[in-house]
C-alpha cells in the first residue's frame, strides 16, 4: 500500500490559540495521529492572545502537531508576520509564507495563497496582505516546474487558500477570479479556504483536459467554517491522502455519479499568460429526490458555465445510463465482475472488495434507491439475499447487508459475510460507530415492502442478523465509508486499513480470477442459471 499522509485542516482561528491548540491536541489523541495541521482563512486573527503565544514561543507550553498557516487577510493582521516572513513562528507552528508549494517527506504537494486578491493591478502597489496575479501565475508555474514533458502533468495534492474562489458558489459575493483561475490551471484534488464565516462542500468537480495534461482530473472544494463558531458549523476536516504521484491513473480519473462540471471552465486571464507555459481551458449535495426512474424522469442539466460578467447557472447533476458505472447497459460498466444476472437485479464482486466475497447487489436499470421499487422487483431482490444468505451460512458466515442512499444514484446493496461466532457484534459496532460520528440509528423490524424504507429522503439502512434492521435518516456530513467501517471494525474483520475501497483496488486480471472464482463458488445458489 502506498504512503498516506493524515491531516488536518482547520478555518479560521481567529486568534483563539488556547482553545485551539487544545483541541487539536484532543483531536489527535483521538483520531490520530496526524503528520501536520493546515490553518486556512484568518489565523491570527484582529486580537491574538499574544501571551498564549508566548508560552510556546518560550517552550513552557508545547504544539502537539507541526502547523501551518497562512499569511495575514488585513493591515490590522499582517504585524503579526512581520518577524515570521517564511520561517517558523516558534516550535511546530510555521507561516508557510505569501504564495508558493510546500512538499512533505513523503511526497505530498500542498499549494497555498495567503491574503485576499488586490485591489490594483499594478503589483507594486498592492499591500503585503494582497496577491496578484503574478503571485497565482507563480504557484501555477511551480506546480509545472517538475514536469519535462508536456501533457503528463496529474494536478497537486490540495490547495489552500484564505479567500474563495468566485463562481463555485453563488451566495457568495466576494470570491476571487484569480483564486478561481489558478484552481482551474493546478487542478488540486482538495481545494480548501475560509474567511466567510461558512462551511460549505461542493460536489466533486471534473476538470477539462488542457495543454498539460489529458486526464480528467476531479477537484473537491470544501469551505471551512470559523474554529469554534456557536453554530457548530463544520470548521475541522481530517483528510488521510496518498500523494498523487504515488496514485495509479485509473484512481486519478476514476467518477463518481455526483460530480458537476468545472465551474471554472471559461475563466482566463488574457494577455498576461504570454510567455508562460501553455494553460489553456478549452464533484456536496444534490437533491436525492429529484431522480425517480420508476417514472421515467431524468434531470435536466442546466448550463454551469461562468460567462465574462462571472454570471452563474447552477448545473445540477445528470444520471444517464449510458455513462452510469452501474447500469448494465452502460459502455463504462466493468463486466467482468459480474456475477450473475436475473429479470431486475444482478452480482457483482465489489469495486475495492475487502475480501473476495464481498458482492454488490445492483439493479439492472438505473433506479436511485430500494424505497422506489415495485413490487415485482423488490421480490426478485429478497431472492438475490436470500440466495446470498444460503451461501454464505453454507460457509459459516452470517450475511451483512447494508444501503446508503446517499450521494450515490443507483441502487447498490453490499453483502458481505461475518464469521458467525461474532456475527453476534454487528449491532454493537454499529451502536458505536454511530455514536462516533453523532449519528442516531433507530431500530425497526426487516422491510417486507419498499414502503417500510424511508421515503423520499436520504438513508442508510443495515440489515442485522437477528431479523431487524438499524437506519438513519439523519444524512448531513455522513461518512460515507460507513457501512465499511463496520465491517472493518477491530472486532468483526478487522481490516480498518480496507475502509477506503479506494486502497482496495486490483489489477483487472486480480478482478477477473476473484470474479470466477465466486461464480463457481455460487453456482448452486443462483437462482437465475
Amino acid at each position: 500500500m502506498e504512503p498516506k499522509q493524515k491531516i488536518l485542516i482547520v478555518g479560521d482561528v481567529n486568534g483563539n490559540l488556547k482553545t485551539f491548540f487544545a483541541r487539536v491536541e484532543t483531536v489527535n489523541k483521538k483520531t490520530g495521529p496526524f503528520d501536520l495541521v493546515l490553518c486556512v482563512g484568518s489565523f491570527f486573527g484582529s486580537s491574538p492572545e499574544v501571551t498564549e503565544l508566548n508560552e510556546y514561543k518560550s517552550r513552557k507550553k508545547c504544539i502537539p502537531i507541526p502547523t501551518y498557516i497562512l499569511g495575514p487577510k488585513n493591515e490590522a493582521t499582517s504585524k503579526y508576520f512581520s518577524v515570521s516572513q517564511d520561517s517558523d513562528i516558534c516550535e511546530n507552528l510555521s507561516y508557510l509564507g505569501k504564495r508558493g508549494i510546500f512538499s512533505t517527506s513523503c511526497g505530498l504537494k500542498i499549494a497555498y495563497v495567503s491574503g485576499t486578491e488586490a485591489e490594483h493591478a499594478d503589483a507594486t502597489k498592492a499591500p503585503e496582505w494582497q496577491f496578484t496575479k503574478d503571485d497565482v501565475l507563480a504557484v501555477r508555474d511551480s506546480c509545472f516546474a517538475s514536469k519535462s514533458n508536456m501533457g503528463d502533468y496529474r494536478g497537486v495534492d490540495v490547495l489552500v487558500t484564505c479567500q474563495w474562489p468566485i463562481g463555485i458558489r453563488d451566495e457568495v459575493k466576494n470570491g476571487s477570479k484569480q483564486i478561481a483561475w489558478l484552481a482551474n490551471a493546478i487542478k488540486p484534488r482538495y481545494h480548501f479556504c475560509g474567511l466567510n464565516g461558512d462551511y460549505f462542500e461542493s460536489p466533486p468537480y471534473r476538470n477539462k483536459p488542457d495543454n498539460n495534461t489529458q486526464m480528467e482530473l476531479a477537484t473537491r472544494f470544501i469551505a471551512l467554517a470559523d474554529f469554534g463558531n456557536k453554530e457548530k458549523k463544520k470548521n475541522i476536516y481530517a483528510l488521510n491522502v496518498t500523494p498523487v504521484d504515488k496514485m495509479r491513473i485509473i484512481e486519478l480519473i476514476q467518477k463518481t455519479t455526483d460530480e458537476i462540471i468545472s465551474p471554472y471552465a471559461t475563466i482566463t486571464f488574457g494577455e498576461e499568460q504570454k510567455g508562460s507555459r501553455g494553460n489553456r481551458s478549452d464533484q456536496y449535495f444534490y437533491d436525492m429526490n429529484s431522480y425517480d426512474d420508476s417514472r421515467g424522469n431524468k434531470r435536466k442539466s442546466q448550463g454551469n458555465r461562468i460567462s465574462g460578467n462571472f454570471d452563474t447557472k447552477r448545473q445540477k447533476p445528470s444520471f444517464d445510463q449510458e455513462k452510469c458505472w452501474f447500469c448494465l447497459s452502460s459502455g463504462t460498466i466493468e463486466k467482468h465482475l459480474i456475477i450473475s444476472v436475473g429479470e431486475h437485479f444482478y452480482l457483482a464482486l465489489a469495486k475495492g472488495p475487502i475480501n473476495d466475497t464481498h458482492i454488490l447487489i445492483l439493479s439492472i436499470t438505473h433506479i436511485q434507491n430500494a424505497s422506489l421499487l415495485s413490487a415485482e422487483q423488490y421480490a426478485e431482490l429478497n431472492k438475490f439475499k436470500s440466495a446470498l444468505a444460503q451461501f454464505f451460512k453454507d460457509r459459516e458466515e452470517t450475511i451483512f447487508l447494508y444501503e446508503r442512499n446517499y450521494k450515490t444514484g443507483h441502487l447498490q446493496i453490499n453483502a458481505i459475510g461475518i464469521d458467525n461466532n461474532v456475527a453476534w457484534k454487528i449491532k454493537h459496532v454499529l451502536e458505536d460507530k454511530s455514536e462516533e460520528h453523532n449519528l442516531t440509528l433507530e431500530t425497526a423490524e426487516l422491510p417486507s415492502s419498499p414502503a417500510d424504507l424511508p421515503q423520499k429522503t436520504p438513508y442508510f439502512v443495515a440489515e442485522l442478523p437477528d431479523g431487524t434492521m438499524m437506519f438513519t435518516k439523519q444524512m448531513k456530513q455522513f461518512p460515507l465509508h460507513f457501512g465499511r467501517e463496520i465491517i472493518c471494525a477491530d472486532n468483526l474483520l478487522n481490516c480498518e486499513e480496507k475502509i477506503d475501497w479506494r486502497q482496495c483496488n486490483l489489477e483487472k486480471e486480480a478482478e477477473d480470477a476473484m470474479a470466477q472464482s465466486f461464480r463457481e463458488s455460487f453456482k448452486p445458489y443462483d437462482f437465475t442459471i
